[in-house]
């Protein structure tokens, strides 16, 4: 297969909505399943079936399935990193839990229902790093009735975020708030690597074709998180999320592990970040 170099810059490009490729697969899709009316709200027990439904039409070729000894490998490394990383980072998790519930009351874990596999409902764990009171503070944050063509110049994080709490900000610096996030791996809800576990109230802006990233279970980190991190759109991110579905493989999890470690632990990943999917290759090099 020709191997093509993505740079930084191009990254933009290759996810873009608009490529001829995707395209294609919209026209193709729009045919079968019927598109979601922009905005309309899902309550939690209408997701998964709906969810179920749109996937159940899409064409197989769509969404490659992967074999059993993939899933039952990819399982067992889940396990092997989730039970002893919850060990080693016990005594973090408790002086974390003790600081945050010393600097602002309320509970140290925040749980938030997120979507899955099949677009199941689960709750997911973090640190808390936002005022309690934030939705009532902020209720505009929280507002997603937004239109979907919106998506394509928001983000899911912002740089300033006015509801984080002084600890918050630091706790989400260093990404300490997600080590909660490995007891969902352990129960299963959730996998080391795989797509963003999205927001319910995000799916009423998901095309059909971008359901895909729901055949698989979420994951702590993703191919977005590991090449743009922060810097995407929420557009790029599910464009990404989907190229992950479709070109998912062993080597791909570990090569997108490693680079979200030199990413999050070392300033050398800002010179070269790489990682390969499907024959392609995604370089990402700091700008002088």
């Amino acid at each position: 297969m020709e191997r093509t170099t993505w740079t930084g810059r191009e990254l933009n490009d290759v996810l873009d909505r608009t490529s001829p490729v995707v395209r294609v697969v919209q026209l193709e899709q729009s045919e079968t399943v019927e598109q979601r009316p922009s905005n309309a709200p899902l309550e939690l027990d209408e997701i998964e079936p709906y969810v179920r439904e749109v996937l159940d039409g899409l064409d197989p070729a769509l969404i490659p399935e992967r074999s059993a000894r993939y899933r039952w490998s990819k399982r067992a490394f889940d396990l092997v990193v989730a039970v002893p990383g919850l060990v080693v980072a016990a005594p973090v998790i408790g002086a974390l839990s003790l600081l945050i519930r010393w600097e602002s009351p309320g509970p140290a874990i925040f749980r938030q229902q997120r979507v899955g596999l099949n677009g199941r409902v689960f709750t997911f764990y973090k640190f808390r790093t936002m005022y309690t009171d934030a939705r009532e503070r902020f209720p505009e944050l929280y507002d997603y009735s937004f239109d979907s063509s919106e998506l394509e110049s928001r983000y899911y994080k912002q740089a300033q975020d006015p509801r984080n709490t002084k600890l918050g900000v630091i706790i989400r610096q260093t990404t300490l708030d997600e080590l909660p996030n490995l007891v969902n791996v352990i129960k299963g809800d959730a996998s080391i690597v795989g797509p963003r576990p999205e927001l319910p109230e995000m799916i009423r802006h998901y095309r059909p074709s971008d359901l895909r990233k729901f055949r698989v279970k979420p994951g702590l980190t993703c191919l977005a998180a590991s090449t743009g991190r922060n810097t995407l759109t929420i557009d790029e991110q599910i464009r990404a999320d989907v190229e992950y579905v479709t070109g998912q493989s062993f080597k791909l999890d570990l090569r997108i592990m490693l680079q979200t470690c030199l990413l999050y632990t070392s300033d050398a990943a800002d010179d070269l970040l790489c990682v390969d999917l499907g024959g392609r290759r995604i370089i990402k090099k700091k700008n002088n």
